[in-house]
């Protein structure tokens, strides 16, 4: 499954790779990093159907996640990506927004990693 994480914080990309180390190796799951929504738009505009889901941070400069959540759901229909926001302020209203804009899922910083691997494998 190829899963695409989006957060302006670049050391993320170190995180998944050591917490998914295994997955990673076996070929399970393959991660594509973008560090705005922005690029991560650009990357989905150029490999349209590579990505099945998709781990965006809800508060990035410039474009926020919502606005990328807004944009995905818009663009990309057949078939939709999985979308799960991720913040470090899990507060109701952040919540209940995400789900309005079509979020398949919301998750609060610091990751649960092991609770986020049950809820990717159940995706497979």
């Amino acid at each position: 499954m190829k899963i695409l994480v989006v957060d302006d914080e670049q050391d993320i990309q170190q995180l998944f790779e050591q917490r998914f180390r295994r997955e990673i190796k076996s070929g399970e799951f393959q991660f594509v990093f973008s560090f705005s929504a922005m690029d991560a738009m650009n990357y989905l505009d150029r490999t349209p159907h590579e990505v099945v889901l998709i781990l965006s941070d809800i508060n990035m400069p410039g474009m926020s996640g919502f606005e990328l959540l807004s944009e995905i759901k818009k663009k990309f229909r057949n078939p939709p990506p999985i979308v799960m926001m991720i913040t470090a302020y899990g507060d109701e209203e952040k919540h209940q927004r995400s789900i309005s804009l079509g979020a398949d899922d919301f998750l609060t910083k610091p990751l649960d990693f092991n609770l986020l691997k049950e809820k990717l494998k159940s995706l497979e």
